[in-house]
């Protein structure tokens, strides 16, 4: 089987219990939900039976219904870190085309989003945010360095990491080819 196809399988379950739990939690009925949602109750026994590969619309239709995030639905019902989700949401006809959640966070104004390119040897050293802060990092080209204090954390390419910004840190590359990344400020 297909790794693409085994994550899939997986996430499906994901959604599956995840509805049902959070379904009864709300202590509504699939034909309430349904009508909450604008999301057939067909549709909905298939989700809660693990058997449809729905859209990322659909999910968020029904997240917004349970008055839930829309990676409550997708992420494992005994992962509580938000930081570490890493859970395939959609995967696409053609083997590959998938998108995966990998992590999430609270913002109460904004979220900026910065493409970053560190050439070997380059040091970035930034001051603690405010409060309440935090990064998202996904290195998509070389290495990348991320001093938290005197902790190293090397997040390769295909790599990513989340961290409260509240606090010194520092980008570099140690490496011999330039670190290309993507870094989401969540404010």
């Amino acid at each position: 089987m297909h790794k693409d196809s085994v994550q899939r399988a997986s996430v499906l379950q994901h959604v599956s219990q995840n509805v049902r739990r959070l379904r009864h939690a709300a202590d509504m009925s699939q034909t309430a939900l349904a009508e909450k949602s604008g999301v057939s109750r067909r549709m909905l026994v298939a989700i809660e039976a693990g058997e449809k590969n729905v859209s990322l619309t659909t999910l968020d239709r029904v997240a917004e219904a349970l008055e839930v995030a829309f990676s409550d639905l997708i992420q494992a019902p005994d992962n509580r870190d938000p930081s570490r989700i890493n859970e395939l949401a959609w995967a696409g006809s053609i083997p590959g085309s998938k998108a995966v959640l990998l992590s999430k966070a609270a913002a109460t104004r904004e979220v900026e989003q910065w493409e970053w390119c560190l050439q070997p040897g380059e040091v970035y050293p930034s001051q603690a945010d405010a409060e309440g802060w935090s990064e998202q990092i996904f290195v998509f080209e070389g290495c990348l360095t991320l001093m938290l204090g005197d902790e190293p954390q090397h997040i390769a390419a295909g790599e990513f990491f989340m961290f409260a910004s509240n606090q010194p840190h520092t980008y570099r590359n140690d490496g011999e080819v330039a670190a290309r990344f993507v870094r989401n400020v969540v404010i």
